[in-house]
């Protein structure tokens, strides 16, 4: 299988992943490889373990496949890319540790393909030259137009160590979507065409692809979910909120939310039936005006939990907004299988330097608190009646106030058909309960918001930015998303940074 199953659990996240290959490439001269292979298959050996630890404390349960000896020459060099081949390499470590002979690394990667990832990992040591290596065979590689990455540096150095698990997230994310399939459920929503799939780019960078199912499908699901399984939903949903579910009898009513559950398991069967490993729901205005809101099914699609107990948290984006749902797909594996967050760009407080991020959709109940537990999460959630001038079938509106702290925003776009990708660091703010109050208003109190303060500027953000939606993801992610964006052939735009573009973007 190229995917691992899912069965990975750490902390709350199941995480998918691609098998990792290392290699070193070696001087071709016997009375030298003679006498440092040695050395060099222990070098290998001890970078397959820091990755393997880091990554499997993360949540990963990652395959690392190291070659069985250096590369002495064309047939040693062509029996290990058979050999990793054979493992299902998706990804590739170059190891120098010494001067090699540049001509053995194509025997090497062609058999492994065109469009594996490929990063050049060397010491930084004067009596073995593994950064001559490096540079010269890696320059071979970057002439013929294959994109790579390199990292020079110690193993026993923090620094290089993270550069390496940033880079191996990043290929792992990539490597990942390049396999999967988008369940578009609707088809674009009230004429958004900034989330349209734009289908050969996208396949291009990404390799993922879309397919449509027609809402009526949803409906039909629908009707045939168990009914004793849908009020387990409700009871769960009651128990954790109590008063803080505010049910008013006419929008918001035991039956709605009954609704809005039937929706969530109806399109979780579908995803799985159809083998559609993430999506998005277009709700308005078939959903929203005859059905229900989507907020509940969609917010529980994304959690890492539902009453059942823990579970992969699947990339939902509402308003079936695509290039969100791909931006949310690549964050939720360079972290490691985190819940990730999706927002209208709402509203600038130019006297505060202050956004509010929020919609009417489907923020993921962890960042309520950070938490995988649910109990902790709702301690915060409150669900609303729906807006009838908007939601006319009514449902439950999710409400809370994003925890505080560090956040990693981005959004796929495109420009006349080339894809790009807009980056920057964020910081979600806990503010003071009378000044929420107040900035609710001035939008919706009764949404989920994110009060975050965006590197770069006000008139930056809005040069750049290609929607009116942006996703995001816990934590500094941004190394690891330009790697992703760097391997797939993404235009990346980092705001409020100095970014220096790869070599390809340049020529």
């Amino acid at each position: 299988m190229f995917l691992k199953p899912v069965t990975d659990f750490k902390e709350g996240f199941f995480v998918r992943s691609t098998a990792i290959g290392l290699v070193l490439v070696n001087d071709e001269r016997p009375h030298v490889y003679e006498a440092n292979s040695q050395e060099n298959m222990a070098t290998v050996e001890a970078w397959a373990k820091v990755i393997r630890e880091r990554l499997t404390a993360e949540g990963h349960c990652p395959s690392i496949v190291v070659a069985s000896q250096t590369i002495t020459g064309v047939r040693v060099a062509q029996q290990v890319g058979e050999e990793l081949a054979r493992a299902n390499v998706k990804q590739l470590i170059m190891c120098y540790n010494v001067w090699d002979f540049p001509y053995l690394v194509w025997p090497l990667v062609n058999s492994l393909g065109r469009e594996i990832p490929i990063l050049s990992l060397s010491n930084n040591n004067g009596k073995y030259p593994g950064n001559v290596g490096l540079l010269a065979t890696d320059g071979a590689l970057r002439q013929a137009g294959r994109r790579t990455h390199r990292v020079v540096g110690e193993i026993e150095d923090s620094g290089t160590v993270e550069q390496v698990l940033n880079w191996v997230r990043a290929s792992q994310a990539i490597t990942t979507i390049r396999n999967e399939v988008y369940g578009l459920y609707g088809g674009h929503s009230m004429g958004m065409e900034t989330g349209y799939f734009h289908l050969i780019p996208a396949q291009r960078a990404l390799g993922c692809t879309a397919y449509q199912i027609d809402q009526l499908m949803v409906l039909k699901v629908m009707e045939g979910i168990p009914e004793d399984e849908v009020k387990k939903g409700r009871r769960w949903f009651e128990n954790l909120l109590g008063e803080r579910l505010c049910y008013d009898e006419h929008m918001l009513t035991e039956k709605t939310l009954e609704r809005q559950i039937r929706l969530y398991l109806a399109v979780k069967k579908l995803n799985e039936e159809y083998g559609l490993d993430f999506c998005g729901i277009k709700g308005q205005r078939e959903l929203t005006e005859y059905v229900c809101l989507g907020d509940v099914a969609e917010m529980l699609l994304n959690d890492p939990y539902d009453w059942k107990g823990p579970k992969e948290p699947t990339v939902c984006a509402t308003e079936a907004d695509s290039n969100a749902a791909v931006t949310m797909q690549l964050l939720k594996y360079i972290s490691g299988g985190l819940p990730t967050l999706f927002m209208d760009v709402r509203l600038y407080h130019p006297e505060l330097e202050l956004w509010d991020l929020c919609n009417s959709g489907n923020h993921s109940s962890y960042y309520a608190a950070l938490s995988v537990d649910p109990q902790e999460n709702f301690k915060h959630i409150t669900f609303h009646p729906a807006l009838e001038y908007y939601f006319k079938a009514g449902g439950a509106s999710v409400e809370f106030d994003a925890a505080p702290g560090k956040l990693t925003l981005a959004r796929l776009g495109f420009y006349n058909d080339k894809p790009y990708m807009v980056i920057l660091a964020a910081e979600s703010l806990e503010l003071p309960a009378k000044q929420r109050q107040e900035l609710g208003k001035e939008t919706d109190p009764t949404w989920p918001h994110v009060y975050a303060r965006l590197e770069g500027g006000f008139r930056e953000f809005l040069q750049y930015f290609p929607a009116n939606h942006i996703q995001g993801v816990a934590g500094d992610k941004i190394e690891s998303l330009l790697y992703a964006c760097e391997i797939a052939g993404i235009r990346p735009i980092v705001l409020g940074k100095d970014y220096l573009p790869p070599v390809w973007e340049l020529v």
